[in-house]
């Protein structure tokens, strides 16, 4: 089976983050970058939901990064839960998200998705902030 590395990616500072931290990883492992955006599907408007300039500034950052890669856009149901699944079918050597900084409510209230994907995945994670470069 084909090795790949599974990154959660948003069109934000956040997203950026996870994508550096992934593509280095999976250059370094041989491996094939499968990127996965998802939203529930359940506002009328989601900023982490890629819209199609975003798709095609995202495309052009892989195609000179030259990694092998697949972007997938899913809708419907926890997104934390949609990244291990496609994590799980690819039978992934790891998975990249970028953590948000909360606040004491808000970690009671949010962070969800990281969580869900730290205490799903069937591989390790690597979670990542903005700031931080990858190691080389």
């Amino acid at each position: 089976m084909t090795r790949s590395v599974v990154v959660g990616w948003t069109p934000d500072e956040y997203g950026a983050a996870a994508l550096e931290h992934a593509v280095a990883e999976a250059r370094d492992r041989g491996a094939r970058l499968v990127v996965v955006n998802g939203t529930k599907g359940d506002s009328q408007v989601d900023d982490r939901f890629a819209g199609e300039q975003a798709l095609g500034t995202l495309e052009s950052r892989l195609a000179e990064e030259g990694v092998p890669h697949e972007v997938r856009q899913v809708v419907g149901g926890d997104v934390g839960d949609q990244v291990v699944a496609v994590a799980d079918e690819l039978d992934a050597d790891l998975v990249v998200v970028a953590l948000r900084r909360r606040t004491p409510v808000g970690k009671l209230l949010m962070g969800r998705v990281a969580q869900r994907i730290l205490l799903g995945a069937g591989c390790p994670v690597l979670a990542v902030k903005p700031g931080t470069a990858p190691r080389r």
